[in-house]
Order: structure tokens, then sequence, then C-alpha cells
């Protein structure tokens, strides 16, 4: 599994250099759509990195705003190109939630999570995970089940080897308390806390009862940060209504500072491991 920028950042960096494009030339989206006699949305969608834009269709963008310079026209169809190749997640697409979030996360120099009521993906077992899939989709089939825990392992090697995924997990005290699976895999999910907190590039906190009310009661949170590109850092939030991605920067920088503040009334490591001990069933 690559842990380049890959096809979902290609796609992110090159909507915003339309975007910039068009801006630039003075055209609406609606001005744009029109003249191609696109969909309404078809813009929208290119610019956010909903879809994957085509290279006819970025060469055809570039030329109606003005663009002659040749190496920049290149370098975009160019990446239009590698934004359109297969990643090892498009197998599961069938799986997965709306939006890109597997792609973003796969690309993503770092990221800060919140969990209000499960541990994160990237640091549960594969019984802890089996337990929570049986219980949500009781109906699914024994293949689907293996294919989702498959795709949620493979998630996993961004925390290992080389170029690894920094992340600092924040979660929810009700998280390590809830039993999952039964004594034994919650036992071992426990267990695997601490081991994976030891990470250079993990950080595990535990926000306890006594911290009260805070920003982040609504539901699960991550903000996901790139290096060379931080322009393009976005927040995705988890909801019963829907998943969200806020990309705007001003919004972006709001939300880091709710996660430094959060981050700050949480345990520190050894207190959380203090805490995390406790709950292990002899």
């Amino acid at each position: 599994m690559s842990v380049d920028e890959g096809p979902t950042l290609r796609r992110r960096r090159l909507g915003a250099e339309l975007k910039r494009c068009r801006e630039a030339a003075g055209l609406t989206q609606e001005n744009v759509s029109r003249h191609f006699e696109w969909h309404a949305a078809k813009v929208t969608r290119i610019e956010t990195a909903r879809v994957a834009v085509t290279p006819r269709d970025v060469k055809d963008l570039l030329t109606l705003y003005g663009v002659g310079d040749q190496d920049y026209r290149e370098a975009l169809v160019e990446l239009a190109r590698l934004s359109r190749e297969r990643t090892w997640w498009t197998d599961y697409r069938d799986i997965m939630r709306p939006g890109n979030f597997v792609g973003l996360e796969a690309a993503a120099a770092s990221m800060r999570a919140w969990e209000p009521i499960i541990v994160p993906g990237l640091l549960q077992t594969e019984a802890y995970m089996r337990a929570l899939i049986r219980t949500g989709r009781s109906n699914e089939s024994p293949q689907q089940t293996d294919r989702r825990v498959s795709l949620r392992l493979t998630r996993q090697v961004r925390l290992r080897g080389e170029r690894p995924l920094e992340l600092t997990a924040i979660i929810d005290e009700s998280v390590v308390r809830r039993v999952v699976g039964g004594d034994e895999v919650m036992n071992e999910q426990l267990r695997h806390l601490i081991e994976v907190a030891q990470l250079p590039n993990v950080m595990l906190q535990i926000l306890p009862f006594s911290a009260g009310e805070h920003t982040f009661l609504g539901g699960s949170a991550a903000l996901l940060e790139f290096r060379e590109t931080t322009h393009l850092d976005v927040v995705y939030l988890e909801g019963l209504a829907g998943d969200y991605y806020e990309e705007q920067p001003a919004e972006v920088v709001r939300y880091r500072q709710e996660f430094e503040r959060l981050s700050a009334r949480a345990l520190d490591h050894r207190m959380t491991i203090k805490m995390i001990e406790s709950l292990l069933v002899a």
C-alpha cells in the first residue's frame, strides 16, 4: 500500500488549481457549465474533488480560462491522469461510506481524531471489529463481514512502516468502559490500546467524564492534515444525519484550535495508560 499522496490528494490539488484558474478568469461555475453544456453541478464536483476529471476536460477548462503557460497546463493534465489511477481501496468502494475518507486518510501526513463511543478504527483489534460489525449488520453475510474487517486492517498499515501516519486520538472515557464483545475481547482491545500508544507516531488520550461539556459532544470528528499542501487540510464530521467535510481554511483553523483545547483537557499519556490498566480484567 503506497503512502505517497495518492489519487485522492492529487484530485483535491487539481480541483483547487482549477478553481483558482476559473476565478482568475472571472468566470462563475454556472458560466463554465453553460459553456460546455454540462450538468450544473459538474464544475462544483470537479473543484471539490467529488469526481475524477478527465485530461481532456482539464485541457478544455484551461483553454476556456485563458491559461497559456504550457508547462503549467501539462502539469495539470498529468495530475488529472494520475488522479484517475486505481487504488488499493477501489475494490472496497461498495462497503465504504459516501465520500472518500479512506483515501484522505491514506494520503494524510497526520490526523487528529475524536471518538465519543467506540475505539477509533485505526486502533481496533480484529475481534473488537467483528463484534461491532455483528451488532450493527446482523444480516450481513460472513463474506461481507470479512471484507469490512480486511478494509479496516489494511487501513491500520498507515500506523507502521515508512512515513507512518502521525495520529492523535482522543477518546471519551465511555469508550474504554463500554464492554464490546465480552470481557475477553475487551481485555484484548485494552491491551492493544496500551501497546499501540507506545508507537512514536501515536498519541492516545482519554477525555474523562469530569471534563464535562465540550465542542465535540455531537459526534465523531477527524482533522486530516497534509504536509506540503496545508491549504487542503480537511475536517471530517460523522453523525446520524450523515457525513460532512469542512474544507474552508478558516473553519479548519477553528477545528484545529478546538482539538488543541480538547487535548489540553484530556488525560496525558501516563494517566491514560493508568486508566486503561485499571480496567483490565485479571
